[in-house]
């Protein structure tokens, strides 16, 4: 394998026994931006979005992965968002739930000579939105995602993609959701990063398809005792946007910890 893939986030994907004491800043920063490490972690990811009002999404992104016989690992993902809602049509705030995403990602468990790291799944659309209205569809959904990321050194940088087609309801949901990551690790667990979360929704006409964020984050690496964990902070501005949406600006705060498996 070669010299520059052999860091702790790509170590704990092929022996996911190793012990978080023995962890570095950096290996803990590296190990948090990838999607497929084999370490149970939970990221709570807080979107608010500045327009004329405020909205605003936390997600509880719990992240779990069970060996498949010795060649292969599941890799979950939950995404329950809690939604704050500054533009309620009745007027005043409204909190609840949106529709919750989980996904499963079959990943080997060991890579080529290209050091590649991926995985492909299937992705399940929960009607938990308590709202059809504001919240989101409230439908069932089934699709596919994928991800592919290389460690290289400095950085860590791949991509997310996934799409949902609705099959219960009146909303025809059909979206797609691109997730590009660029890491660069600094020392000391100081990591720079551009996350962008861009979205296309299939059922609007050509004007109104796409949301493209662009942007910057700064993170860090720490431990809660022994428990590593990295906190991160985000600003977006959405250079492309539906013509009905007048948020531009996005704000993420990102706290994720990490378990190791043992």
């Amino acid at each position: 394998m070669k010299k520059t893939l052999t860091t702790i986030a790509l170590a704990t994907v092929l022996f996911p026994s190793i012990l978080s004491a023995e962890m570095s800043k950096e290996e803990i920063a590296k190990a948090s931006q990838n999607p497929l490490t084999a370490m149970y972690s939970l990221p709570i990811q807080n979107n608010t979005s500045f327009g004329d009002d405020v909205r605003n999404f936390a997600n509880i992104q719990p992240v779990l992965p069970f060996d498949v016989g010795d060649d292969w690992t599941l890799v979950t993902r939950t995404i329950l968002p809690v939604v704050y809602n500054g533009t309620a049509p009745q007027g005043g705030d409204e909190w609840g739930l949106a529709d919750t995403s989980m996904t499963g990602f079959f990943t080997p468990k060991k890579t080529g000579d290209s050091g590649i790291v991926w995985g492909v799944g299937p992705t399940i659309l929960l009607p938990t939105s308590t709202d059809d209205d504001t919240m989101g569809p409230g439908e069932w959904g089934a699709g596919i995602s994928a991800v592919a990321l290389a460690v290289q050194g400095k950085w860590v940088y791949g991509a997310l993609l996934s799409n949902i087609w609705s099959f219960t309801g009146d909303k025809q949901v059909n979206s797609m959701t691109i997730q590009p990551f660029a890491n660069y690790n600094l020392g000391d667990g100081l990591f720079v990063a551009s996350v962008p979360i861009i979205t296309a929704n299939w059922k609007a006409d050509n004007s109104n398809t796409w949301t493209v964020p662009l942007g910057l984050g700064v993170g860090k690496a720490m431990k809660m005792g022994s428990t590593p964990f990295t906190a991160q902070i985000h600003g977006y501005y959405n250079v492309v946007r539906p013509d009905f949406n007048d948020e531009k600006w996005q704000m993420r705060v990102q706290v994720q910890w990490l378990f190791p498996r043992k």
